[in-house]
């Protein structure tokens, strides 16, 4: 199994220095966290883990050296191993960009039965990146995942939850999923697993830190996270970035809503019909 997961930044503190003039965000001026849905996927793959031994999940993510992070998080929490696809070339990248880059980097991790993504990441909610890759790379998905029921050498069996109820939907492997957040919440982190895996570092972070555990590393290979450049990928670099997006951010705005502007309503008809005109008018709804 490989799970897509994404560093998000923390969209409850977002400030006027949320947004780079380019229209990209200014992750270095928000705290990072691992994207909520992302672990809910991680937690259906760990369930499939514990009912079919020998099974394994990679993490894959992309962005900026720090985004290791996740990658030590989902190990903490029972993934086997994780892949940090990190470039220059990879910044700014729209959901057909990420796509492109993600969908590369998994051919070159090779085989697999099952991608897990979560639905949408919080700091775009498009949910577009799952099912771009899945197209990307020619197999079937289904979306809105609640929960995996059933899984076999050759099929699966899904429950997802819409709007309007929940359905039940069978599809071959390989196949790629995404999942709610209303999915089963990941487990914490293993004491055991944390003690493992607390110095797992890429190249980069053990050259930054000037990491002097050489001996470490070579008695436990294990700790090396795999990092890959659009080279190691063989993706083409007019796809990836700024330069593959066809999109752009025009402006991130932090709205607050202060007890002054809130209003009380009785049970009065005429109040709520005028609050329905207001509503309208300005466009929220409608």
């Amino acid at each position: 199994m490989i799970v897509l997961a994404k560093q998000v930044p923390d969209t409850r503190n977002v400030g006027k220095d949320a947004m780079k003039a380019d229209g990209t965000v200014n992750r270095a001026a928000l705290p990072a966290i691992f994207n909520p849905e992302d672990l809910n996927a991680l937690e259906q793959a760990l369930g499939i883990k514990e009912r079919f031994p020998g099974s394994t999940i990679t993490l894959l993510t992309m962005g900026p050296s720090r985004a290791a992070d996740i990658l030590r998080e989902g190990l903490f929490r029972g993934a086997d191993d994780g892949v940090l696809l990190t470039d220059r070339a990879f910044a700014g990248a729209d959901t057909l960009a990420t796509s492109y880059a993600l969908s590369m980097a998994i051919r070159e991790i090779g085989p697999f039965d099952l991608i897990i993504a979560g639905r949408q990441a919080i700091d775009g909610d498009t949910a577009q990146v799952g099912p771009q890759v899945a197209e990307k790379l020619g197999i079937p998905q289904v979306t809105y995942t609640e929960s995996i029921e059933e899984i076999s050498k050759e099929e699966i069996t899904v429950k997802r939850r819409l709007d309007n109820g929940v359905e039940i939907v069978k599809a071959p492997l390989p196949l790629l999923v995404t999942v709610n957040g209303t999915a089963r919440p990941c487990r914490p982190r293993n004491a055991k697993l944390l003690m493992k895996y607390k110095h797992a570092k890429t190249a980069t972070e053990r050259q930054t830190e000037q990491c002097d555990r050489d001996e470490l590393y070579t008695e436990r290979p294990y700790l090396l996270l795999t990092e890959w450049s659009v080279e190691d990928v063989k993706a083409d670099r007019e796809q990836c970035g700024l330069a593959g997006s066809p999109t752009k951010v025009k402006k991130i705005e932090s709205v607050v809503f202060q007890a002054k502007e809130s209003k009380r309503l009785t049970d009065d008809d005429n109040e709520i019909d005028g609050l329905m005109r207001e509503l309208i008018e300005s466009h929220t709804i409608g």
